[in-house]
Formats: C-alpha cells, sequence, structure tokens
C-alpha cells in the first residue's frame, strides 16, 4: 500500500459540532451526565429542543467545516451557515459522505417537494447500511426527520438561531479554553510525523488504536479536536482523501472547565476498580482478544464485554487494533498502567 500523503488542519469549529454531538451523548466520552445537563439547561428552551433532536443522530458536521476559509473558528462557521439560504443549510451541514446515497436523494427530494410519504420512509429505512444508524433511535426518529426536510427553510432558520444561541451561553468561552490546546496538540503532532512512520503516528496521536486505513487512501488530513479525546473519528472528503480527527485534549485537562481532577486520572482508575475490567486486562496481557474471545472466557453477553472495552479505550489502557473485514481485537497497553500510576502520584503531590 502507497503511503498517503499527510495534510493537517486545525479549527475550533470541528469542536463547535462534537461537543453538541458530546453534550447529548455524554457517556461516549465518559463525561458526567449531570453536568451535560447543565450546560443543556443554559439554552433557550426552542434551541434546547432543536440541538437535541438534530444531535441526537450520530452525525457531525466535519466535512462541512473543513471547507471554512480560515480562520475555522465558530464565528467563521456562524457566518458562513448564515450566508447559506436556509433552506440548503440542513444539506449543506449533514449530506456527507457518510449518508448512504438513496438517504440523501429522498430527503433532498423532500426538501424540493416540501412533503414526505411512507415510501419516503421505506427508503430511507432501506439505505441504512451503516451500525451506527441501525440503532432503534434511528427507526423511532425517521418520521422527524422528515419533517426537517419536507420543512427545510424553517428548520434551517431554528438551526442556525440555536447554534447562535449555544455559542453565547457556553461555547464562546469554551473556544477560548480550547484553542491553545488544539493548537500545541497540532505543533506536537507535526513533530511526531517527522520522526515516526505513518502507521506508529496514527497510534500515538490516537492514544491506542492500531490503524492502518482504507487501502485506498492517498491522502490523509490530520486535524486535533479537544472533545471526542481520545477517540478518533474519520471520514471521506472525495475518492482517496479522508480526515483523520484524533484528541487533542491534554492529559492534565478535563472537558469540564475548572475541573481539578483531570479526565485521563478519573477514566483510569474508574476503569480499574472494575473486577471484570480487571480480569479483562489480565487476559489481554497474555495477548490480544476480540470481544467474543473475551466473552466466552468471562461467560458474558458480547454487548457487556464491548462496554467494559469502551471503558478501557477511554482510560488508554487497551490498545484497539482493526482490518477491514475482521472483528478488532484488544490487547493490553502495559505503558499505560504505569503512565497513569505516575500520574496518580504527581497529582497527590501537587505537581
Amino acid at each position: 500500500m502507497t503511503t498517503p500523503r499527510l495534510s493537517w488542519d486545525c479549527g475550533t469549529a470541528y469542536d463547535l459540532f462534537l461537543s453538541l454531538f458530546i453534550l447529548h451523548d455524554p457517556e461516549k466520552v465518559g463525561l458526567r451526565g449531570a453536568w451535560a445537563a447543565g450546560v443543556r439547561a443554559r439554552l433557550p428552551g426552542e434551541a434546547r429542543e432543536i440541538l437535541a433532536d438534530i444531535h441526537g443522530f450520530p452525525r457531525f458536521a466535519d466535512q462541512w467545516v473543513y471547507q471554512l476559509p480560515a480562520p475555522k473558528d465558530a464565528a467563521t462557521a456562524l457566518r458562513v451557515l448564515a450566508e447559506t439560504p436556509a433552506e440548503e443549510r440542513l444539506s449543506a451541514l449533514f449530506l456527507s459522505e457518510w449518508v448512504p446515497a438513496e438517504a440523501s436523494e429522498t430527503l433532498r427530494e423532500v426538501a424540493a417537494r416540501g412533503s414526505w410519504s411512507e415510501a419516503d420512509v421505506e427508503r430511507l429505512r432501506a439505505s441504512n447500511t451503516e451500525k451506527e444508524i441501525k440503532r432503534a433511535a434511528w427507526e423511532k426518529e425517521i418520521q422527524k426527520m422528515l419533517n426537517w426536510w419536507a420543512n427545510a427553510a424553517t428548520t434551517g432558520e431554528a438551526y442556525l438561531s440555536a447554534l447562535q444561541s449555544y455559542y453565547e451561553v457556553f461555547y464562546a468561552e469554551e473556544e477560548a479554553r480550547i484553542r491553545p490546546a488544539l493548537e500545541t496538540a497540532l505543533q506536537k503532532a507535526q513533530e511526531l510525523a517527522a520522526h515516526h512512520p505513518l502507521a506508529q503516528l496514527l497510534e500515538l496521536l490516537s492514544q491506542g488504536v492500531r490503524y492502518a486505513g482504507p487501502a485506498d487512501v492517498t491522502e490523509m488530513t490530520l486535524i486535533p479536536v479537544f472533545w471526542t479525546t481520545p477517540l478518533i473519528l474519520e471520514a471521506p472528503i472525495k475518492e482517496g482523501h479522508i480526515l483523520f480527527l484524533f484528541g487533542g485534549r491534554p492529559a492534565e485537562m478535563s472537558l469540564v472547565p475548572g475541573e481539578v481532577v483531570p479526565d485521563l486520572m478519573y477514566q483510569a482508575l474508574k476503569a480499574l476498580a472494575d473486577p471484570t475490567r480487571l480480569r479483562i486486562l489480565r487476559y489481554l496481557g497474555e495477548g490480544p482478544l476480540t470481544p467474543t474471545e473475551l466473552a466466552h472466557r468471562l461467560r458474558l453477553r458480547a454487548p457487556t464485554v464491548v462496554h467494559h472495552l469502551h471503558t478501557l479505550r477511554l482510560a488508554r489502557l487497551v490498545y484497539l487494533m482493526f482490518d477491514e473485514g475482521v472483528e478488532r481485537r484488544y490487547a493490553l497497553r502495559y505503558e499505560a498502567v504505569e503512565e497513569n500510576l505516575e500520574g496518580l502520584k504527581q497529582f497527590l503531590q501537587g505537581k
């Protein structure tokens, strides 16, 4: 496989949308649900409702943000979105390469005619081939989504207004907090890229994912983001070109502003406090295993094991290894155990 050409991008507009996704699904990154609910409660009722509806779906506007002019900050995103005709805003933001072509076509047709039918529901249901959008939530919300597109201009105006409210009540201050961290993460990543081959670079940036990427990728744009650390996100831009969003939040920082206990240390201690997860780590110390293999050894249901593995991944205690078409495998990150013990020692010493 030819090594992809690396390019770089950075901007707080990515986290404008990612933060909304996490605030509506805080368990994704181990964020306290009560704090996330408190942030949402600061929004006016109408803004809170439309943001909850739209960001209840596992979508974010990464491709749209990538096309923004510099600086790719929240002000630029809101300005460009305001300049986009209201009826085109949903399509511009959310009909990305992640969305199956049949679904995109259906939604555009619904927007054009201003109404939907049961045939449109069936077309959307039939187009859902991705694991994320097979969830029960998708099935329950299809009609709500169709209503958005049938009233695209009204929804576009309401969504922009809601984003502006979110920026005013929370994200403006958050943006100032995270910008230096993202700039530092970008600089460090570029320094690592100068001294490491791509596979090792991606493992370091992802903090535990051994990732080769699709075989047909010729260009990869690396982007630090704050709110989804340490998870990675990838999205196609065009044929052969993907975005690779990696965690740019420093280990000593928390998602909750002003929080004294760093997220990483809290997540590691939480992960290690569970006897099932300790057994998983012991098994993984013997060699890489799949969730299915672990479930057999533990005599647990596979979804339960996957939940435990996600907690261990957030704590950076495991390697995640996957190849296209093969079940993911996990292995113990011995160095992470040592790093967390050292971090706890320094925290207790007030360093």
